[in-house]
This record gives structure tokens, C-alpha cells and sequence, in this order.
């Protein structure tokens, strides 16, 4: 149940920024023995995808808080932050240092389809809430909402590894956070419109 819910926080965690819970996982992989990576998984640790993550990282924090450019890197985060929600979710499932579950340990493409689809509701949800963002703000709204996302992705990404029962409020919390902050840009992106364009 652990590796479950490890699984699925790391995943959603990825739907948000998929490079933050992919290093997490290759770190702690690398350096502790918090994770143990099944043989087919420990190219997550070695240092060529640990590196090749940490520049995408660093990419993808300095993209994603420019205005209409963090939509086009939301767009090519349609693959990549799913895909790897399904990669970080198959391998620390199968780790049995979380879980001595033999049968998910024989069945990793269940937890990476799950993963695959955690990621992608998630990933769905910030998509489709930035343009929002940016039109309610003019674009200012940009770089707050990336560091909040970045943020959200890093806790719950520790949250998922030492914490995994916290892994259910974390997720109904970042929900609620996502519908709620979708629904107040859409209104006021809305309002201001129509101040732009009266009838």
C-alpha cells in the first residue's frame, strides 16, 4: 500500500514539474538506501539521467515563468510530464524497499499506466489553468503560480517518499487548490474582458 501511494504522490508530483520527482528519485536511489531501484530501473541513478534531468529542471524553471511561453512548454509538457509520472511511479512501486509486494513488483506496467494517468489529470489541470492565469493577470501571474507549482511539486515529491498516508490529503488539497485557483482566473480573466469590451 506504501509503494501505492508513493507512486501516485511522485506521479502527481511529475504532473506539475516532471524533472523535480524524477531527481528526487534518482538522488535518494544514488546516495540512501530510501530507495532501492530494481535492476531495470537504476538507470534513474546513474549520473547521465541525473544530469540530463537537473539541466531539463533548470530549464524548465526559468520557461515556465515567462507569459505564453510556459504555455508552449505546457504543451510539450503533455507527454513528458505524464510519461514520466508513469516512469517514477513503475520504478519506486517495484522498489521493495517500499513495498514487499511481490505482485506489484511483477507488475510494473500497472503502476505506470496509473502513474502515466495521475500525471496526466494533474498535468491536464495546470495546462489548462495557466492561460487563465496569464490573461487574468497580464502575465504577472506567471512566475507566482510556476513557483507555486514547483514548490507543490517538491513537497509532495518528499511528502510521497517519507510520508506516504500523507499522500491522500496532499492530493484532495492540490485538487481543490487547482479547481478553486482555474476557477477565480477564469472568472476574472471574464470580468475583465467584458470591462474591455462592453456591451
Amino acid at each position: 500500500m506504501f509503494a501505492v501511494l508513493t507512486g501516485a504522490g511522485l506521479s502527481a508530483a511529475a504532473g506539475l514539474n516532471a524533472y523535480i520527482p524524477f531527481l528526487i528519485v534518482g538522488l535518494l536511489a544514488r546516495f540512501t538506501d530510501v530507495i532501492n531501484l530494481p535492476g531495470g530501473w537504476q538507470w534513474i541513478e546513474s549520473w547521465w539521467a541525473i544530469g540530463l534531468a537537473a539541466l531539463l529542471l533548470i530549464s524548465e524553471l526559468v520557461l515556465d515563468k515567462i507569459p505564453a511561453v510556459d504555455s508552449i512548454n505546457d504543451m510539450m509538457g503533455s507527454i513528458v510530464r505524464p510519461a514520466t509520472g508513469g516512469l517514477v511511479a513503475a520504478a519506486t512501486q517495484s522498489a521493495s524497499a517500499l513495498d514487499h509486494s511481490s505482485f506489484l513488483q511483477d507488475h510494473e506496467w500497472i503502476a505506470f499506466v496509473g502513474g502515466l494517468v495521475v500525471a496526466g489529470v494533474v498535468h491536464a489541470g495546470k495546462a489548462s489553468a495557466r492561460p487563465a492565469v496569464n490573461l487574468g493577470t497580464a502575465g504577472f501571474g506567471a512566475p507566482i503560480v510556476s513557483t507555486a507549482e514547483d514548490v507543490s511539486s517538491l513537497g509532495l515529491s518528499l511528502i510521497a517518499v517519507f510520508v506516504p498516508l500523507l499522500v491522500i490529503v496532499a492530493l484532495i488539497v492540490l485538487g481543490w487548490a487547482l479547481w478553486k485557483w482555474s476557477r477565480r482566473m477564469r472568472s476574472f480573466a471574464r470580468r475583465r474582458r467584458d470591462a474591455e469590451h462592453p456591451a
